[in-house]
């Protein structure tokens, strides 16, 4: 099959003028010109012109899209990348859906959770580093259940993830030390507290990478600045992690 520029370009999103540009750089060439001057794209072209594009989305420029082009020759691969990344782009989107949808119901019930909640999974910020330790499976899963959750069940999550930290914070107040029943009790919360959410070794039942994990964020706790100041401080947030890391001893 051909498609006249008119029809590639309605289809595409864009203007004859930019395939005529593209052809004028060797960016993309039509398959065949016609007696009459007109262009004409064949599959393999409109293939080309799927990538150029995606490409461009990305924030390529043409000569960086040419060069990629002519390295990449295998068109099956560029076609699975092009799905890849628009799946990915789907989740998002889906995302930013229910965003809105939670934004909306906040409205009509006279709520008024924080915008970063509604709009980010409790784990998005820290995506690199939760893939690279523990794997992808590990954040999709979590995310999953984040973003499948309604707005009142994303507020209550928050609520009660709130009170643990806030009960973090009087045990410090109070010069708990980090193995005394009270921190240990509130460090077997906390553990549980994990276990609630899918896709994390603690969820999963596996006990070398549960101890890993509780351990690192414990470590994540002190070295982050977010975290830190959530649990009134730096030496605060050692108590925790100390906690932590003794329950990993004692009862993991």
């Amino acid at each position: 099959m051909e498609w006249t520029i008119q029809q590639v370009a309605e289809s595409a999103g864009v203007t004859s003028r930019t395939l005529r540009h593209y052809d004028d750089i060797g960016l993309l060439r039509p398959s065949r010109v016609g007696g009459n001057g007109y262009r004409y794209y064949d599959a393999a072209a409109m293939a080309r012109l799927q990538r150029i594009l995606l490409l461009r989305e990305l924030g390529l420029s043409l000569p960086a899209i040419a060069e990629v082009l002519d390295r990449q020759r295998d068109e099956d691969a560029a076609l699975r990348a092009h799905i890849a990344y628009l799946e990915a782009e789907r989740a998002r989107l889906d995302q930013r859906i229910t965003a809105v949808r939670h934004a909306l119901d906040a409205r009509r019930s006279g709520t008024d959770p924080s915008l970063e909640m509604m709009l980010e999974g409790f784990n998005d910020p820290y995506r690199d580093d939760i893939v690279s330790r523990w794997g992808e499976r590990v954040f999709e899963e979590s995310n999953a259940w984040w973003h499948g959750k309604s707005l009142r069940e994303q507020m209550e999550w928050k609520r009660d993830t709130d009170d643990l930290v806030a009960a973090w914070v009087a045990a410090w107040e109070d010069g708990e030390s980090p193995g005394s029943p009270r921190a240990q009790a509130l460090a077997a919360r906390h553990v549980a507290w994990l276990g609630a959410i899918p896709g994390t070794p603690v969820a999963d039942g596996d006990r070398e990478r549960s101890i890993e994990l509780v351990r690192d964020l414990g470590r994540i706790y002190v070295e982050d600045p977010n975290y830190a100041a959530a649990y009134g401080g730096v030496a605060a947030a050692a108590f925790v992690r100390d906690s932590l890391r003794e329950y990993t001893r004692r009862s993991m």
